[in-house]
C-alpha cells in the first residue's frame, strides 16, 4: 500500500480528533478513538519511511488516545464544568 495513503488517513483522523475534542458536544470517545487510529496510521507511514521521531512521538498519542477512552468510559460522559444539558 502507498505511504502517501497511510500519512493523509493519519493527518485526516488527527484533524477530526482535534475537532470532535474541541466541539465538547459528546463525541470526545469518538475523538480519542480517532487520536489512536491517526497514532497507528502515521506510525506505519513512519516506520515505512524511517522517520524515527515521528513513529516515537506517534506512541505517545496513541497512549493518550487510549488514556482519554478510558478515562471517558470511566467517567460515564462526565462533561466539563458548566455545560449544562
Amino acid at each position: 500500500m502507498n505511504n502517501k495513503i497511510f500519512e493523509w488517513a493519519g493527518v485526516i483522523t488527527a484533524i477530526l480528533y482535534s475537532l470532535f475534542v474541541a466541539l465538547n458536544i459528546g463525541i470526545e470517545f469518538f475523538g480519542f478513538c480517532l487520536l489512536l487510529l491517526s497514532a497507528i496510521l502515521i506510525g506505519i507511514w513512519a516506520y515505512r519511511g524511517g522517520h524515527k521521531g515521528i513513529l516515537f512521538l506517534q506512541f505517545f498519542y496513541a497512549t493518550a488516545g487510549i488514556i482519554g477512552m478510558v478515562e471517558f468510559k470511566k467517567s460515564k460522559f462526565s462533561p466539563t464544568v458548566g455545560y449544562k444539558p
